[in-house]
C-alpha cells in the first residue's frame, strides 16, 4: 500500500518543516506549499488522502480555502491555527474542515488526529459519476471515456467536479468562476465559456450538440446526468 499522501497548505516555513518530518515519520507522503493556491493546486494534480490547512495564509483566508476546495473535493481536512476564538473555531468546521487543532500542539496529539482523519477517508466510499460512456472517479482523479483514460487539465478537472457536485442544477458563470478559479477572478467569465467547451470537445460524443454539460443561455451551465 502506498504511504499516504498529505498536502501541508501552510505559509511558515519552520511549522511547515514540523508538520512535513512529523508525517515522513508516521510513513505519510507530505507535499509543501506555502499559499493557499499551491495547495490548491497540489490537491488537484491527483489523489490526496488528507489536507493540513492553517487559515492565516497569504492570498487567501482559510475558510475560503476550505470553502473552494469543498466545491470539488472531499477529501478530510485538518486546520492547524493560531486562532482561539470559538466563533473561528465553528466557521472553519461549517465550512467543511473535518478536525481543528490550535497552535502550539505536540506532535503526538497532531499524529493521533491525523490517523483518524487517514482511517476514516480509508473507510469512505468515494463518488464515481457515468454519463455518456464517460466515467470520472473523483477518489483517483481518473476520467475514462469509453474505457480510455480522458487527460484532463487541473482547471478542466475542477469545473468538471463542481458541475457533477451539482447535478441537474443551474450554475452562474459567476458561481462557477468563483468555485475553480477564485474570487480574484470573479468577473473574467468567458474562461468559463472556453473551458466548457474544451470539456465538451473531450466527453461529449457530439461536442456541437451537447447531451450532458448544456448552456443555460444568459445565465451559465448545468450538467445533466
Amino acid at each position: 500500500m502506498s504511504a499516504p499522501r498529505v498536502v501541508v497548505v501552510e505559509d511558515e516555513p519552520r511549522i511547515r518543516r514540523f508538520v512535513c518530518d512529523a508525517l515522513r515519520g508516521e510513513g505519510c507522503q507530505p507535499i509543501e506549499a506555502g499559499t493557499a493556491r499551491l495547495g490548491l493546486d497540489a490537491v488537484g494534480e491527483r489523489d490526496t488522502q488528507l489536507v493540513v490547512l492553517d487559515l492565516g495564509l497569504p492570498d487567501m483566508d482559510g475558510v475560503a480555502f476550505i470553502r473552494e476546495l469543498r466545491s470539488w473535493s472531499h477529501v478530510p481536512m485538518l486546520i492547524l491555527s493560531a486562532r482561539l476564538a470559538e466563533q473561528d473555531k465553528i466557521e472553519a468546521l461549517d465550512a467543511g474542515a473535518d478536525d481543528y487543532l490550535t497552535k502550539p500542539f505536540g506532535v503526538g496529539e497532531l499524529l493521533a488526529r491525523v490517523r483518524v482523519l487517514l482511517r476514516r477517508r480509508i473507510g469512505e466510499p468515494q463518488p464515481v459519476y457515468r454519463f455518456g460512456g464517460v466515467e470520472v472517479d473523483l477518489a483517483r482523479h481518473v476520467v475514462q471515456r469509453d474505457g480510455n483514460e480522458v487527460h484532463l487539465t487541473q482547471i478542466e478537472y475542477r469545473l468538471l467536479a463542481v458541475l457533477l457536485a451539482d447535478a441537474g442544477k443551474v450554475l452562474t458563470n459567476r458561481h462557477l468562476m468563483r468555485e475553480v478559479w477564485g474570487s480574484s477572478q470573479a468577473d473574467q467569465e468567458h474562461y468559463v465559456r472556453i473551458y466548457v467547451r474544451r470539456l465538451r470537445q473531450k466527453l461529449e460524443r457530439d461536442p456541437s450538440r451537447p447531451a450532458h454539460l448544456l448552456t443555460e443561455t444568459g445565465v451559465g451551465y448545468r450538467f445533466q446526468p
